[in-house]
């Protein structure tokens, strides 16, 4: 498995497979042919169903230059390798010579990867990357999940991570503070700073439900209209773990070096669903990205009260397991329309399945090793029209 910086990455929304993987295309592509007087993008099935609606012509652009640049859009052409294909083409000053053509693929959390060539990001870290062989490690060792993320990245890791909460927490307080209509065709109201003062009115149980709404929707606000967030493990799921780990800081106080070791924890379980299966919406559906973040996020808080490896695991299993068969159905191509709303129900779902895990005391029959490889399977099963194509479920349904 790679570094959790290749999961944890600070960039900008609404989308981290297609805007923030298509940006990072066009810059490698841009610095390859610095000489080029023009270039031509091709966008293929999923970046170019949903692709005006997830800013991915916007970030392109930007990279690229507007004024030489021309994008061409193919939905109805889907690559077997991922659905999230697109090819770069320099064209040269004087002949009008089209060449080098470049062919790469956003899999998801920002990352890209070239059909029958290595992922292009850093190499491998974790010798491990099945959590049951991670939890036998850490029995065998007397160690924590975090520990075996220190173990893998050396100690530079918590700087890393300490950036990484930095981000989040500030994508919160910048949440509650913003309001008005996020942008695109929905003109949908922010509701993060009402949800949070009502809140404030409720007694202490339905409070902490409140707040976890709160939170969970101001982060995700904020990678709507495009502010700066953390993929955890993807944008359009970036609400999830700031929201219950802002919480329980807030409420419980714990020292940030205990936060930090909860995100280690996450990001653990992030990486197995990413490397074992897929993080991305196009490809497997949202269960891809606010499952995942809903384990990620019920193991950090597991860990944080204390959880055993066992309670731990079972936490994050929990999380991804009632997720499973999640369609991903952006209305509008937009990441608001369910989007939004499922990253705060996974946020108060991810604190049900740490209670419950520690009532269980992580006895369970099926491990998250094999829920992920049912994810994996599942969203394969998923006909297209209901990955990230905006053509089916909620989407298709709205249009009526």
């Amino acid at each position: 498995m790679k570094s959790l910086r290749e999961l944890y990455r600070i960039g900008q929304g609404p989308s981290s497979s297609h805007t923030m993987g298509p940006r990072r295309a066009a810059e490698q592509y841009a610095e390859r042919h610095p000489e080029a007087s023009q270039f031509r993008v091709t966008l293929y099935g999923s970046l170019a169903a949903t692709g005006k609606g997830h800013l991915t012509d916007y970030a392109i652009l930007q990279v690229l230059g507007e004024d030489r640049t021309e994008i061409v859009w193919h939905p109805e052409i889907v690559f077997p390798f991922h659905p999230n294909g697109m090819k770069f083409e320099a064209i040269g000053d004087d002949t009008g010579e089209v060449y080098d053509p470049w062919t790469v693929f956003s899999v998801g959390g920002g990352a890209l990867a070239e059909e029958g060539v290595s992922p292009l990001d850093t190499p491998d870290v974790y010798p491990l990357n099945s959590l049951t062989d991670i939890k036998h490690w850490c029995e065998v060792n007397g160690k924590a999940y975090w520990e075996y993320v220190e173990e893998c990245e050396g100690p530079a890791i918590w700087d890393y991570l300490s950036e990484v909460w930095r981000v989040m927490c500030a994508a919160v307080e910048r949440g509650l503070e913003h309001e008005g209509v996020l942008p695109g065709c929905l003109k949908l109201r922010r509701k993060a700073p009402d949800y949070y003062i009502r809140a404030m009115g409720y007694n202490s149980n339905l409070q902490t439900r409140g707040l976890v709404f709160a939170y969970a929707l101001a982060v995700s606000e904020e990678n709507a209209s495009g502010g700066q967030i953390v993929t955890a493990p993807t944008c359009g799921a970036s609400g999830v773990v700031p929201a219950v780990l802002y919480h329980i800081q807030k409420s419980r106080r714990f020292p940030e070096r205990r936060i930090l070791h909860a995100l280690a924890t996450a990001g653990l379980i992030g990486n197995v669903a990413k490397t074992r299966a897929s993080i991305s919406g196009a490809e497997a559906g949202c269960q891809a990205e606010v499952g995942v973040a809903c384990a990620m996020a019920a193991a950090a808080a597991n860990y944080v009260f204390g959880g055993t490896l066992a309670t731990i695991e079972y936490s994050a299993e929990m999380g991804l397991e009632h997720h499973l068969g999640m369609t991903c159905d952006p209305v509008c191509g937009l990441v608001q329309i369910p989007c939004i709303e499922r990253n705060a129900h996974a946020a108060a779902r991810a604190l049900d399945a740490n209670i419950y895990a520690t009532y269980a005391d992580g006895i369970h029959r099926i491990s998250f090793d094999k829920t992920v490889e049912v994810m994996k399977q599942t969203g394969h099963d998923l006909p297209s029209l209901y990955r990230e194509t905006s053509e089916g479920g909620l989407a298709a349904e709205y249009g009526k």
